[in-house]
């Protein structure tokens, strides 16, 4: 009895031990495939890092950084995974999906960004200027879309409303913009002299809105624009992010109310009454940011008496590089002129 108690307790005892033992070398086993994938990774970036020593010390360079060594591991992972959007993509293609999405984003990076889209001021009773432009330098149809497409230019007739919204004037515009289609209808806005300051805001807003365009222009309907000639100087101030083009002045401020140019606003212009310079309401161009600027804070920018004044205040307190150009002076057709008054 004896001896076949001591057997098995000697076998429980084996039977214990064999478990740790086990246990043992099955994490061993795991630390092993761990430590032996980490090591496989890292062989990678090292010899990927040889590689890219050798390009860096053929160029003269003697090591490379911390910060390189960091950007180099990031831009395999960023490959990696390019690589593999890129088999995921194939893959939808080969089951017909994502084809109408890459059609759409191929044509919308296709197209060709404006280089200006010029807002012609208009009023209603004023169709034979229209034609007169349209016939001038504008066109329409084909002619308006060959412009648009081969110089980059847009060029729409911008006007409000009606006070008496839905009359004969809104609805002559309405069957004109149907004709034609070279219109931009500012629904929110009552056609007016005295609201002329508050269109040129909306104008701009809404241009930047819809084009994304390098600048945008601001002319009246009675001014004639040379495009090629505007085409040509806007190229030479593609390098200046934020610019305001025009014929620059600046006018007596009239403090009389009977004035025909009275400025309710001449206390805030200083003992001299005199604007600041600003450039002339019949022709100015800004870039793509003041316009954005204007979009963005079109709520509370403060408006004057006059739509060229208004404009000018808008850029006073930024960082806007204001280019005095002749050639938007109006007032001769000139050679190499861009605009003549009529």
């Amino acid at each position: 009895m004896h001896g076949k108690g001591s057997n098995t307790r000697l076998s429980t005892m084996a039977s214990r031990s064999r478990i740790p033992t086990l246990l043992l070398f099955m994490f061993s086993t795991f630390a092993t495939i761990y430590v032996a994938g980490r090591l496989w990774q890292d062989s990678q970036n090292r010899v990927y890092l040889i590689k890219e020593l050798d390009r860096i010390t053929g160029l003269g360079k003697t090591a490379i950084s911390v910060d390189d060594t960091l950007k180099i591991i990031a831009c395999r992972e960023q490959h990696k995974k390019l690589s593999a959007l890129e088999m995921e993509l194939a893959a939808a293609r080969q089951e017909g999906f994502a084809s109408s999405q890459l059609a759409e984003a191929n044509e919308i990076t296709s197209k060709k960004r404006p280089l200006v889209v010029i807002g012609i001021f208009t009023r209603f009773g004023r169709r034979n200027n229209r034609d007169a432009i349209r016939k001038a330098w504008m066109g329409t149809g084909s002619a308006l879309k060959k412009m648009e497409n081969n110089k980059g230019i847009v060029a729409r007739f911008v006007i409000g409303r009606s006070a008496n919204r839905g009359d004969s004037s809104d609805k002559s515009i309405d069957i004109e913009s149907r004709q034609i289609n070279d219109f931009i209808i500012l629904d929110n806005h009552v056609e007016a002299d005295e609201e002329l300051p508050k269109k040129s805001k909306l104008f701009f807003a809404h241009a930047a809105d819809i084009w994304d365009a390098e600048f945008y222009a601001k002319v009246n309907d009675d001014v004639y624009v040379n495009i090629d000639a505007l085409g040509t100087t806007l190229a030479t101030h593609l390098d200046k992010p934020r610019v305001y083009i025009g014929c620059m002045k600046s006018g007596e401020v009239f403090s009389e109310p009977n004035h025909k140019w009275y400025e309710p606003d001449w206390w805030k212009f200083g003992d001299k009454k005199s604007y600041f310079r600003h450039a002339s309401g019949e022709l100015y161009v800004i870039s793509q940011a003041l316009a954005k600027f204007i979009s963005i804070n079109r709520s509370i920018l403060r408006t004057y008496a006059h739509d060229d004044v208004s404009a000018g205040s808008w850029f006073i307190g930024l960082d806007v590089k204001h280019v005095d150009e002749s050639k938007f002076c109006c007032s001769s057709w000139s050679t190499g002129a861009i605009c003549a008054g009529v």
